[in-house]
């Protein structure tokens, strides 16, 4: 007698689980894109399920405490519209610094943000598990089957009509044999981590009045610390702030290098080298800038490490630099994107140099006031999956332009656009992506709220 495959023993233990098959939609993580692709499908009719590993919704707005939105703008109108408008919205209110009609570089108060993002799933009737976490995918037919879930309650299998990949890392798409990119091709380089962290008990006055602390002022304080030798753990002069609270300040800053996420030793590591850094931060910040941080106090880094980059899915489109430079629309697209390409790839000496600013630790292209581009139903399929759709920073596209639609506005209309696709496939006989309607998925997102110009109108140049 012969052994059973890993294949056969894979599906016995699946088979020998519990099983779960009251939802249509599946949602995998639950981050910007996440939460809108489950509302999106549970607004649309599907019983819809969203897991997230962590104790709360938002990812990057919340649990790694990025501590402002990227612009919601062309410069000439709000863009990223529909549910990511009604999260922007609900986020400001309460918050009695920011101004009603802000829409860029919004700072976030993640605890709110948090609120915000459980209300909007509620609301639409998404049932949701925290603390709970994709450990196997099962495939038959060019479909998922079976997805394995852990939690406190044990091992369990689900089976759905329809997923969504919104884990950022494209787990599900990687672990059913779809392939993905990682890295630039050649040397498998990404794009560094950030830990952000905030401070409290700031001297508002000093702090607003005070220097500009960002790398782009060759007057921030951030280049006398790195000159002074004394802040080893200071990489270069990244260092963006926002007012998120009376006296507290959220820091996106730094970069810590080398760092592949999906690897749990790089990730174990790169988070510990977060609160070492936020901590020397502080210490820093006292000395050099006193009048608002002489008596600051750390009172929080992330419990997730801010991640820019790791697999990108190899989908029936990928979105190109030629099309991000022509502005491109498409007949299929989704949602429009007008965000800067922002690739950190930092080099450590050049950093030391103000002068050298806008080379040190990016690849920018900037669009001109009312210029965007479209982004690709067809992005969102993976090439060997008829039933799975992905969001947000691992879509299908050319590593540079990760480097733009990487960033919370896109990925919650991106998101939205895929849930409601998700619900469109969970009706189907045989559900697959490659038969979703676009013209009705298109009038779907319109009559939500979202920004979709005819084509005639597009923002598109050649």
């Amino acid at each position: 007698m012969t052994s059973p495959s890993p294949a056969q023993r894979r599906h016995a233990l699946a088979c020998d689980l519990p099983l779960d098959e009251r939802f249509e939609v599946i949602v995998i993580g639950g981050g910007p894109a996440g939460c809108t692709a489950a509302a999106a499908a549970a607004r649309a009719g599907a019983k819809t399920l969203l897991i997230e590993s962590s104790g709360a919704l938002g990812g990057s707005g919340t649990s790694a405490l990025v501590p402002a939105w990227c612009p919601f703008s062309d410069k000439q109108q709000i863009i990223y519209r529909g549910l990511a408008e009604t999260v922007l919205r609900r986020a400001k209110e309460g918050m009695a610094h920011v101004a009603a009609d802000a829409l860029d570089w919004v700072p976030i108060d993640a605890e709110r943000l948090k609120r915000v993002y459980d209300d909007v799933v509620t609301e639409a009737g998404v049932t949701v598990l925290f603390q709970t976490m994709l450990v196997h995918v099962e495939v038959a037919d060019g479909a998922v089957s079976t997805v394995l879930l852990a939690n406190k309650a044990g091992l369990r299998a689900y089976r759905a009509r329809a997923f969504v990949d919104c884990s950022g890392d494209a787990d599900l798409v990687a672990w059913s044999g779809s392939p993905f990119q990682q890295g630039d091709g050649l040397t498998g380089r990404l794009m560094p981590a950030t830990h952000c962290f905030i401070l409290s008990n700031v001297d508002e006055n000093g702090y607003r009045h005070g220097p500009t602390l960002h790398g782009n002022n060759p007057a921030s304080p951030i280049f006398a610390i790195l000159a002074s030798g004394r802040y080893p753990l200071i990489p270069d002069a990244h260092l963006c702030s926002n007012l998120v609270g009376p006296g507290t300040v959220g820091f996106n800053a730094g970069h810590i290098f080398g760092v592949d996420a999906t690897d749990p030793a790089d990730l174990s590591r790169a988070l510990m080298t977060g609160r070492r850094m936020a901590a020397t931060y502080r210490d820093a910040l006292a000395e050099f800038h006193p009048k608002a941080f002489a008596n600051a106090h750390l009172a929080m880094t992330g419990a997730q490490l801010g991640v820019r980059e790791t697999r990108r899915i190899v989908g029936d489109y990928e979105l190109t630099l030629d099309d991000y430079l022509a502005r491109r629309s498409f007949d299929d697209e989704i949602c429009r994107n007008s965000y800067f390409i922002d690739v950190h790839w930092a080099a450590d000496q050049a950093a030391r140099d103000p002068a050298a600013f806008g080379t040190w630790d990016k690849t920018c292209i900037h669009y001109k006031a009312g210029e965007s581009h479209g982004i690709p139903f067809r992005c969102l399929i993976p090439r060997d999956l008829r039933n799975v759709l992905v969001a947000g920073r691992s879509i299908s596209c050319a590593q540079i332009v990760q480097g733009s639609v990487r960033v919370m506005p896109v990925c919650l209309a991106m998101g939205e656009a895929a849930g409601a696709a998700a619900a469109m496939m969970a009706r189907m006989p045989k559900p697959d992506a490659r038969r979703v309607e676009v013209r009705i998925l298109r009038d779907t997102l319109r009559d939500g709220g979202a920004y979709l110009p005819d084509h005639a109108d597009a923002l598109a140049t050649s």
